[in-house]
C-alpha cells in the first residue's frame, strides 16, 4: 500500500545557489499527524512547498503513490491543501463563502455541491454563522479557521500547515489544537511550537540546516532535553 508522504534524497538550492533542503527522506503513513520542528531557516516551510510541487529538486518525492512533478501538478494540488503561514494569502474575496467556495468552484463542481462543500467546511472550522462575513473582519483565530475551511473544501488527503499557530492568542490557539486534532486527513505541521506540536503531532522530524537530524514519537523527540538544545529549541512545558 502507497504512503502518504514518500520522500527520497530530496534537495532543494534555491536560485542564489543557498542549500535549502540536503538529501531529505522521510515517509508519512496515511492519516498521521506529523510536526516538522526545527529553527528558523531550518527547511521547514521550503518542505512543506516541495511537497505540495511548488519547489523543484533533486529527489523523489510521492504523494499516495503519485510521482511529485510537472506532469502530475493538477492532480499532486488536488491531492495535498496547503495553508500558508499568513491566512491573508487565502482570504481575498468578498464574503467567507465565497473565499471557501473558490476551491471547488474552480474543480468544476456545480452550484449544490459546492453549497454543501463550504457549509461542511465551515461547519467543521465552527465558523458556519459567519459565512457571508467579510474576512477582514474575523480575527486572527478565525482567520486561521477560515483558511483551513478553504482547503477542507477541495477534500484533500493530505493538509501541510506552516507555523499555523502563529499570532494566535492562547485561547484561539487552544481552539486550533483542538480542531487539528479532530481532522482525519494526513496533516503536516510546521512549527518552532513545541508545546504546540507535542499536543498534536504523533511523530516529528527534527530539520537542521536543511537535514534530518532525527525522527520517530513526538513526545519521546520533544521531550529529549539534549537533542532539543543543540538545535536551539525548548522542550514542550506541558503535554495536554
Amino acid at each position: 500500500m502507497s504512503k502518504a508522504v514518500q520522500i527520497n534524497g530530496f534537495s532543494y538550492t534555491y536560485p542564489d545557489g543557498t542549500r535549502a533542503l540536503s538529501d531529505v527522506t522521510l515517509t508519512v503513513e496515511h492519516g498521521q499527524k506529523v510536526a516538522l520542528i526545527g529553527p528558523n531557516g531550518s527547511g521547514k516551510s521550503t518542505l512543506l512547498l516541495a511537497i505540495a510541487a511548488f519547489a523543484k529538486g533533486t529527489g523523489t518525492i510521492c504523494l499516495d503513490g503519485l510521482h511529485v512533478n510537472e506532469k502530475n501538478t493538477k492532480k499532486i494540488r488536488r491531492l495535498v491543501g496547503c495553508c500558508f503561514e499568513n491566512p491573508d494569502d487565502q482570504l481575498f474575496m468578498p464574503t467567507l463563502f465565497d473565499d471557501v467556495a473558490f476551491g471547488p468552484l474552480n474543480m468544476g463542481l456545480i452550484s449544490e455541491q459546492i453549497k454543501t462543500r463550504v457549509s461542511d467546511a465551515l461547519r467543521t472550522v465552527g465558523l458556519e454563522n459567519m459565512a457571508e462575513r467579510a474576512p477582514h473582519h474575523l480575527s486572527a483565530g478565525q482567520k486561521r479557521s477560515a483558511a483551513i475551511a478553504t482547503i477542507l473544501a477541495m477534500s484533500p488527503k493530505i493538509i501541510t500547515l506552516d507555523e499555523p499557530d502563529g499570532s494566535l492568542d492562547p485561547a484561539s490557539r487552544k481552539n486550533l489544537v483542538k480542531l487539528l486534532r479532530t481532522l482525519d486527513q494526513t496533516l503536516i505541521i510546521a512549527t518552532c511550537n513545541m508545546d504546540f506540536a507535542a499536543s498534536i503531532a504523533q511523530r516529528a522530524v527534527l530539520l537542521d540546516q536543511g537535514r534530518v537530524v532525527a525522527q520517530g514519537p513526538a513526545r519521546k523527540l520533544m521531550c529529549d532535553a539534549e537533542l532539543m538544545e543543540d538545535h536551539g529549541l525548548e522542550t514542550p512545558a506541558k503535554i495536554t
